[in-house]
């Protein structure tokens, strides 16, 4: 992993998002097909965005501005399997003006799956970078810390 800020043991996740395995998840094996966690972990920033007050949605249609992925490192540790609960858990790493550092890891219970390094960087409707806005880091920054 490529991360810049790796949790330390017992460190809090910035957010928990919990997501249940279904058939369509799974591969003929039965086992979640590997590019559906880069969905599930999608899901997990769109709701912990939300969670804070600002959703994708809003943030492009008041700012014209929108969050698109990097970059993306991906480690697979275990496999995740039909009917499995799973707890993405996010944390918040050093952000730019115009980019933010995520560490996703998905856990079963206390068994790490898979970890990622996402790097998200901000757009304008015309796909130029464009500085985080104020309020978006102040929404952010009480509870994630970002920026430390």
């Amino acid at each position: 992993m490529t991360s810049d800020r790796t949790p330390d043991a017992g460190s809090r996740p910035d957010h928990h998002f919990e997501i249940r395995i279904y058939y369509e998840d799974t591969d003929a094996a039965g086992i979640v097909y590997y590019a559906n966690y880069l969905k599930f972990t999608e899901r997990a920033r769109t709701e912990m965005m939300r969670e804070r007050g600002a959703s994708h949605e809003d943030l492009r249609r008041r700012d014209g501005l929108s969050f698109v992925v990097k970059s993306c490192a991906v480690d697979y540790h275990r496999p995740a399997k039909l009917d499995d609960i799973l707890d993405i858990r996010t944390h918040i790493g050093k952000t730019g003006g115009a980019s933010l550092n995520l560490l996703q890891q998905v856990f079963k219970g206390d068994r790490l799956l898979v970890s990622m390094d996402v790097r998200l960087a901000l757009l304008t409707s015309s796909m130029k970078p464009a500085r985080i806005p104020k309020a978006l880091i102040a929404a952010l920054q009480p509870q994630y810390g970002i920026g430390k």
